[in-house]
């Protein structure tokens, strides 16, 4: 299916880890995701998670970093 095809509507969707992806708006969510706060078309779900998702790295790896980094 082409993108001038599709016609569904996504909602952005994040896990505990910080990580994002799309959802078909009309889909319960998978298990351990919760809606993000976006809906649209594929492109402007995937734009937005370009915008916010500035850091690929897990929430818990950065976590640890930090912690590596802070000790003395």
């Amino acid at each position: 299916m082409s993108q001038e095809e599709d016609k569904t509507l996504y909602k952005v969707v994040v896990n505990h880890e910080e990580q994002y992806s799309i959802w078909p708006a009309d889909r319960e969510n998978a298990l351990g995701w919760k809606d993000a706060g976006k809906q649209g078309s594929k492109e402007e779900c995937l734009t937005y998670i370009k915008e916010v998702w500035t850091d690929m790295r897990p929430l818990s790896l950065r976590k640890r970093m930090e912690e590596q980094q802070n000790k003395p």
